[in-house]
């Protein structure tokens, strides 16, 4: 009798005192759908579609993704991923910024003469990094230095960027 009741009222802590709170239902689906997939690839030797995972338990494939999205533990920004040196690399810094489309021109002048202050490099680099939205592995790639290097030049950039833009 006790451990169904213990179980139980872990289950309903860590239920109702999650960081994001998720429905039961969606959490429901997304469990049905992990337990379906790792049945179809025992049997089928293959990992399954989520069109075939849709099929196998009669829910749309839209519910599927979201309910699995759902269950996802949050991600910090500023979640170390890589460290080597003293120079870590951030999930940030592996993000790229596709619609990056400013709106608002006068900014756009104050950051034009800011990027004026910048040697070629070190323009070039915020340039891709910001406007191009390409992360630093793909700057360091295109250039031929480290991410690190990287890291130290675009930190180096906006620094002197914000004392001008300060002033």
């Amino acid at each position: 009798y006790a451990v169904p009741m213990i179980i139980g009222e872990i289950r309903r802590y860590l239920r109702d005192y999650n960081s994001i709170r998720v429905s039961r239902s969606l959490r429901d689906i997304a469990y049905k759908a992990i337990y379906t997939k790792e049945n179809m690839i025992k049997k089928n030797l293959k990992e399954p579609t989520i069109n075939e995972i849709a099929d196998e338990i009669g829910i749309e494939k839209e519910m599927i993704v979201y309910a699995l999205d759902a269950i996802q533990s949050p991600v910090s920004l500023f979640e170390p991923v890589y460290s080597e040196g003293g120079d870590t690399l951030y999930v940030m810094d592996q993000i790229s910024d596709q619609k990056n489309k400013e709106d608002h021109w006068l900014e756009n002048l104050s950051l034009r003469e800011a990027m004026n202050r910048l040697n070629q490099r070190e323009k070039h680099i915020i340039e891709m990094r910001f406007y191009e939205g390409r992360t630093q592995m793909e700057v360091a790639d295109e250039i031929g230095i480290s991410q690190a290097q990287v890291s130290r030049l675009e930190k180096n950039a906006l620094k002197t960027m914000k004392n001008y833009l300060r002033s």
